[in-house]
């Protein structure tokens, strides 16, 4: 029987050990090579998804969106949206309705997205809503993935330079992390609903 908290401790947090997305990941910076990274994607079952932007620390000045990650189980992509634009394969993955793409707060990478270039957004699952159900409360991608796999998502590199020349392997990996945990956080809610095998505590 699974308990899962209706909050979560930011100090338990950081006692958890640290989860890492154990897979290939994949660069693209060239607008060429979108399109196969697309056609692997949209075979697949169930993706995560997720965005970085560059942070501004002068007042008033905001970047576009840099990166957008989007992960199956074994091998995330990493589209440098800066250096590729926003291609027709890329607007192909947005607007497709076949695949579901699971991620958090996706209202707003959606925003963020739609700044680049207009697209109907096709289907995304967004897990805030499945974790309301739930009667969660303490609802960041953090704090759901300790409630519910009592690991820690370090959250170490989310104001770095996300347009920097290069990535680096620390930066890649925390932005393949953050998506492929959205995917495991879509499966085990979904398989909680299935079995009814947990229990809510509020404390």
């Amino acid at each position: 029987m699974k308990i899962i908290f209706t909050s979560f401790d930011k100090k338990t947090v950081n006692s958890l050990p640290r989860v890492l997305f154990p897979g290939k990941v994949i660069v693209i910076d060239k607008a060429e090579d979108t399109d196969a990274a697309v056609d692997y994607l949209l075979q697949q079952d169930v993706l995560g998804v997720d965005t970085e932007t560059r942070p501004s620390f002068s007042k008033g000045h905001h970047y576009q969106v840099s990166l957008l990650q989007v992960s199956s189980r074994t091998r995330c992509y990493l589209f440098r949206l800066h250096h590729t634009g926003m291609t027709p394969a890329i607007i192909r993955f947005l607007e497709d309705t076949k695949v579901p793409k699971v991620g958090l707060s996706w209202h707003d990478d959606l925003l963020q997205l739609h700044r680049r270039c207009e697209f109907k957004a096709g289907y995304f699952v967004e897990l805030q809503d499945v974790a309301k159900d739930f009667g969660i409360k303490d609802m960041s991608l953090q704090k759901l993935y300790a409630n519910l796999f009592h690991q820690k998502i370090s959250k170490a590199q989310r104001l770095s330079n996300w347009e920097a020349n290069e990535l680096r392997d620390s930066q890649c990996l925390y932005a393949a992390t953050d998506a492929w945990c959205c995917i495991n956080l879509y499966e085990e809610f979904n398989r909680l609903i299935q079995t009814g095998d947990y229990e809510i505590d509020e404390l």
